[in-house]
């Protein structure tokens, strides 16, 4: 099969990658595992350094670069948001409530996507927006299976405790009821990724009226369904 794109330079800068796929390479070894000619092995492999797609070991070796985790991030969160749209719209269908995905950004949660209801009494949360780690059923999730240091200085100026963790562990879902806005409860499940660690969390909200002080009762059950169904359809798509 042909693997020439036609552009040259580009074609050899990935037999570089491809090579360095394997393990860290010196440039003899770039230039063996490569048939590049040295210099042209060595002017690319610097060039895409320069850019972070390549680095350095301790011995000088040529390795992989951090640019190349960030982007499969990126693109794993893009794959996040594809197969969570439609299960958000279902979630949001089934419930009569607004539904949200949240990710962990460092010490908040930030909505990444959502589905709201079309008519009558909203409490929406935008996307984009960053709220706290100390408080509401989505934070609850994005903590509870974290390293037991990480999880103790996340639960600082809380408004749940270690117990509370601890149950949504036992059970799987977590929910709240004005603990983050005064008249709003919730209902969160955990999204997993590569190795079963929770990457996102799945919630339905709405006001306490609707969604009474014991929501899991009513929406435990299809928020768990829905946080399944993203983390079995990131499964597929890996």
């Amino acid at each position: 099969m042909d693997n020439s794109s036609g552009v040259g330079v580009l074609d050899k800068a990935v037999l570089v990658l491809n090579a360095l796929e394997a393990g860290p390479a010196s440039l003899a070894q770039l230039v063996q595992a490569t048939g590049l000619a040295r210099p042209t092995a060595h002017r690319l492999a610097v060039a895409l350094e320069h850019h972070r797609i390549v680095s350095r070991d301790t011995q000088g070796r040529f390795v992989l670069g951090p640019r190349l985790s960030e982007l499969s991030t990126a693109a794993g969160e893009d794959r996040l948001l594809a197969v969570a749209a439609p299960v958000l719209t279902q979630l949001r269908d089934l419930t009569g409530e607004s539904a949200q995905l949240y990710r962990r950004q460092g010490d908040e949660r930030v909505c990444v996507a959502a589905a709201e209801r079309s008519s009558g009494l909203r409490d929406t949360v935008p996307v984009g927006s960053a709220l706290p780690m100390t408080a509401g059923s989505a934070a609850q999730i994005l903590l509870a299976w974290e390293e037991p240091d990480r999880l103790h200085r996340g639960l600082r100026g809380a408004k749940f405790t270690a117990a509370t963790l601890a149950s949504v562990r036992r059970r799987g879902w977590a929910h709240s009821v004005g603990e983050r806005e005064q008249g709003v409860a919730s209902v969160s499940a955990a999204i997993r990724g590569t190795g079963g660690k929770v990457i996102a969390a799945v919630s339905v909200s709405g006001p306490i009226e609707r969604l009474t002080r014991t929501p899991g009762r009513l929406h435990a059950v299809p928020v768990m369904a829905a946080a399944e169904r993203i983390t079995e359809a990131m499964r597929r798509a890996n």
